[in-house]
């Protein structure tokens, strides 16, 4: 219950900052939206890459199955 009025105040705050110096935080949000999308678009390719590597695991795997039987 306390971390949901908390989250409650919280959101309340953000919201009349937000309207309160809303240049400012578009100001920032601007500069730091290709930070942000550089971030998230590091995480996909290590998220990719690391599929591609789980996928040929499970082939080495299975092939070593096949050949065991």
């Amino acid at each position: 219950m306390k971390s949901l009025a908390l989250g409650l105040i919280f959101l309340a705050a953000a919201f009349f900052a937000g309207f309160c110096w809303r240049g400012d935080v578009l100001a920032f949000l601007r500069g730091a939206l290709p930070v942000i999308a550089l971030l998230i678009g590091l995480v996909a390719v290590f998220i990719g890459i690391a599929d591609l590597k789980d996928k040929a695991a499970a082939k080495r795997e299975e092939a070593k199955d096949k050949a065991n039987t």
